[in-house]
């Protein structure tokens, strides 16, 4: 049986119109935190320019192929861009930690306990398809996504109770408690799934027909595995709303796909697409050079950001017994020399990343306050003392090369852990059985930071090898947590919470798909995930983000990379923007081409 139904009963109708006399008046926005930084009459968010011309065709780059236009399970390589041809209840702020105004709902209800929030939406909403946008639809897109979607909507959504049709543009939501102060935000950013599309088809099977949304783009055409182009629909219903003015102002936007970065770049030189992203400070340092840079054909730039910069990292996979003790992959994290990495490799590009929040005040970079231990202190036996004790810091070097000394602690450790080190090779004194393991990469490009720590961890004893595949194989190893250690990243937002539960819960440590494919097992990190969910204001939001950052550190489920703190980008000298920058986005969405380059 579904979780939700559609219930248009007299009765139901009744209750509904009495309970609503508890709510405050309808609100155009919710703030997570605080007060909203929009009136009701405002009319664009301040980084978008709502005299922005429309046109122009975009082409951007993508990696690997597609095989699937179905984003929403984990069966299938889907295309990129598909986000947008969908509108969600509510749009994010940009320039606000997170609160989000009305989209398809014009307001909402919610009263202060947050045990449930009731969404009016706009008559006027349609599908591409000009079919209305009704609250069947919005059950269906629960029930759906809760029953034969990822793992990770079940995950972000489990906290619903029940979801009702008070009639075709009222739908209200009610919550097992109302301490998940998130969720009712969460509910606002869902793409919201049109019930006509997809009735007559397998929602669990990938896609290869262009879907239906009510979003300011259509999928227009595509060419397998290659191409896929994407066109503003003239008749998208929401074009004037608050929410969307100055926005979506190409006429066309066509992601052209590539197997290796190298090439891609070689490809934008020469003018085959109009906007990068570089993540290789090796290729922004040396490549983006050339006479049409000096012209001003091509810009580079950098443009600082305010975003937090999560967790990228080697990630160990400890449903691996040769990982499953915090000691060796404390150990093995000797090997990474950033130091060295950064000066000889990165044109010392980048900070090394200490924290699963970094560049954000959720990153634990001191010792805990008071207030923190008050939330530690009653799991003091499920974590590492060191999270009472040190501040966490990844192992820091003088960029020498030369780190004989903590190898040399690395291996102190590895023998205390019951590894010994044999004619060259570490050896487990258990099982007799050597310490290898693979590292499985997408990108060939990660060769040259593998290859020092390769030969450091030699010299520990320990076996490595790399493996590079295409970008399917190694979505779906990952999604069967087939590999032993892997490059990756946790994002992370200036607002923590439910996703918290998907990356390291538990609960779905063993689903396929998920993604805590570190394979997390630890009730104190559930524990602090559930606090973090239902911290009752910001400050502590704040709190307990950090005394889970210190519980991920001191066990050592990485070997922390580094980060940047601001977009490297370059483009065609076609574009134009707004004046003001979103603190929390690049804002690509709110840039025009000019009209002399139509």
């Amino acid at each position: 049986m579904p979780l939700f139904s559609l219930k248009k009963t007299l009765p139901l109708l009744l209750a509904f119109s009495l309970s609503h006399l508890a709510f405050a008046e309808p609100q155009h926005g919710l703030a997570m935190h605080g007060d909203l930084k929009y009136p009701t009459n405002f009319t664009h968010f301040d980084y978008t320019n709502p005299d922005a011309p429309k046109g122009g065709d975009v082409k951007r780059w993508s990696m690997g192929t597609f095989d699937s236009f179905n984003s929403f399970i984990i069966k299938g390589t889907p295309a990129d861009g598909l986000g947008l041809i969908y509108d969600s209840l509510m749009e994010k702020a940009l320039d606000e930690p997170f609160s989000q105004y009305g989209l398809l709902a014009a307001n909402v209800d919610m009263p202060e306990s947050r045990e449930s929030i009731t969404y009016y939406l706009r008559p006027e909403a349609k599908f591409s398809d000009n079919t209305p946008v009704r609250a069947n639809d919005i059950l269906f897109t629960y029930n759906t996504l809760i029953e034969k979607g990822s793992p990770f909507y079940k995950a972000y959504l489990g906290d619903i109770e029940s979801i009702e049709a008070l009639d075709e543009l009222t739908v209200k939501f009610k919550f097992k408690t109302g301490e998940n102060r998130e969720l009712p935000l969460i509910i606002g950013e869902i793409p919201i799934l049109p019930e006509h599309f997809w009735k007559e088809r397998d929602f669990s099977a990938t896609l290869q027909t262009p879907p239906i949304g009510s979003g300011p783009y259509t999928l227009d055409s595509f060419e397998s595995g290659r191409s896929v182009t994407y066109k503003r629909n003239p008749d998208y219903w929401g074009r004037d709303l608050p929410v969307n003015k100055g926005r979506f102002n190409f006429d066309t936007l066509r992601y052209d796909y590539y197997r290796d970065t190298t090439v891609s770049l070689e490809a934008f030189k020469a003018g085959e697409y109009d906007f990068r992203q570089e993540t290789s400070s090796k290729q922004w340092a040396t490549s983006y050079t050339g006479p049409q840079f000096d012209s001003g054909e091509l810009v580079k730039t950098e443009i600082p950001h305010h975003r937090p910069t999560g967790m990228q990292a080697f990630i160990f996979n400890t449903r691996r017994d040769i990982f499953n003790d915090p000691k060796v992959r404390q150990a093995l994290g000797y090997a990474f020399d950033f130091e060295w990495t950064n000066k000889n490799l990165f044109y010392n590009a980048y900070a090394r990343t200490h924290s699963f929040f970094s560049n954000s005040e959720m990153a634990a970079t001191e010792l805990p306050t008071a207030e923190e231990l008050e939330i530690l202190t009653p799991l003091k036996d499920q974590i590492p003392s060191e999270v009472f004790t040190t501040v966490y810091r990844a192992p820091t070097y003088d960029g020498s090369g030369n780190i004989r000394r903590e190898l040399r602690d690395a291996l102190r450790l590895l023998k205390s852990a019951g590894w010994e080190l044999k004619n060259g090779k570490l050896i487990q004194k258990s099982s007799g059985q050597p310490l290898t393991f693979e590292i499985l990469i997408a990108q060939k490009e990660m060769e040259r930071i593998i290859a020092p720590m390769s030969k450091n961890l030699s010299r520990l004893g320990v076996e490595v090898s790399i493996r590079v595949v295409d970008v399917s194989q190694y979505i779906n190893r990952l999604r069967a947590f087939d590999f032993d250690m892997v490059v990756g990243s946790f994002g992370q937002s200036s607002s923590p919470g439910n996703e918290q539960r998907e990356f390291w819960g538990s609960y779905n440590a063993d689903k396929p798909g998920s993604r805590n494919i570190i394979g997390i097992q630890s009730p104190a990190i559930d524990t602090l995930i559930e606090l973090i969910i239902k911290a009752p204001n910001r400050e502590q939001l704040v709190l307990r983000t950090r005394a889970l950052d210190r519980v991920l550190q001191w066990n050592h489920y990485v070997i922390p990379h580094f980060h940047s703190r601001s977009d490297r980008i370059a483009y065609k000298n076609k574009f134009d923007f707004p004046k003001i920058r979103p603190d929390y986005d690049l804002g690509f969405d709110t840039w025009w081409v000019k009209e002399s380059a139509h």
